[in-house]
């Protein structure tokens, strides 16, 4: 599946092929840190998709628990987090950020992972008041 992104601002655009099947929800510590929410939502795509059409991401390396050294890139204006990849300039491939696919709404997420880290609260949201805009 081809899809395009792009930050909040605008200013950071790129587009990959992947495969929908391979979408996981995080909800690690780092996860709920990194990306301000309770879980975050990746894809993984070969480099050789990546696709990299405007602005030049920031990015900021994470050394896991294990040792593993993570190299995020986000958007240095609006701070939209668009990737993260193994701490190298030729990384073997990207674990995009859905949030930032035009396509998020067809990409659900086919397994969580780390969830012994999960909140408890955020586990089942169904019985939330719903709202379809900004409440008055």
């Amino acid at each position: 599946m081809q899809v395009q992104g792009a930050c909040h601002c605008g200013q950071i655009t790129f587009e990959a092929d992947l495969d929908p099947e391979k979408v996981s929800l995080c909800n690690c510590s780092d996860c709920q840190v990194l990306s301000g929410s309770a879980y975050r939502v990746s894809v993984p795509v070969p480099a050789s998709s990546f696709r990299l059409l405007t602005g030049t991401p920031k990015t900021y390396v994470k050394t896991a628990d294990s040792g593993a050294r993570r190299r995020h890139g986000f958007c240095a204006n609006c701070g939209s987090p668009i990737w993260a990849a193994a701490d190298s300039d030729t990384p073997p491939s990207y674990a995009l950020r859905v949030g930032a696919l035009a396509q998020r709404a067809l990409l659900p997420p086919r397994r969580r992972i780390w969830c012994r880290s999960a909140l408890a609260w955020s586990e089942d949201l169904s019985g939330l008041p719903a709202i379809d805009g900004q409440p008055s």
